[in-house]
């Protein structure tokens, strides 16, 4: 069972480290079967000025204090650890020490900052938007004509003829094998 000083020293610790510590795989169950024990406690007592409730509720106060704090100091490594990783990679280490929640705002914070990463250095090299969003596909047999999204005629096309076309229908037309990708040198 975890106690007030386990909570403090836990923080104490992320406090003063830049590396995400390590912490115990049941240690939110622990927590708040922690919090639910002081919340008994001070529901049992019929006192509620007993000095012994007083510092059961202070106590509560500040262990959940104290987990905000250690949540914060996590949430911020974390994000400062996607930064990274998104620039130059991650250190095994530090992914190791992350909860499955952590893990998960990770990589969408991580994906993310690549996708503004790849969308900046594609606009520095003069590639618009629009070409991204458009493909260059050659149809590898006649093509009877058909919808987009937006309910505009597409088509017909012929065999080998090369069309601009939105990347979703690109790719379904690349995954049916109806044509195939033009590369642009």
């Amino acid at each position: 069972m975890i106690s007030y000083q386990d909570i403090y020293d836990l923080l104490r610790k992320e406090k003063y480290s830049e590396e995400l510590m390590q912490l115990p795989k049941s240690f939110f169950n622990e927590v708040a079967a922690y919090i639910s024990e002081k919340k008994g406690i001070i529901n049992k007592e019929h006192d509620l000025f007993s000095e012994a409730i007083i510092k059961t509720k202070k106590q509560l106060d500040n262990t959940l204090e104290l987990i905000k704090e250690i949540i914060l100091r996590r949430k911020k490594k974390i994000l400062n650890l996607s930064f990274i990783a998104s620039e130059t990679g991650i250190n095994k280490k530090d992914f190791d020490n992350m909860l499955p929640h952590e893990k998960e705002l990770f990589q969408a914070v991580t994906q993310q900052l690549e996708k503004i990463t790849k969308g900046f250095s594609n606009m520095l090299n003069g590639v618009s938007e629009r070409e991204l969003k458009h493909k260059l596909v050659k149809f590898k047999s006649d093509f009877k004509s058909f919808l987009d999204a937006e309910g505009n005629i597409l088509g017909p096309f012929k065999e080998g003829e090369i069309a601009n076309l939105p990347a979703e229908i690109a790719q379904i037309l690349i995954k049916d094998e109806s044509a195939e990708l033009v590369i642009e040198d």
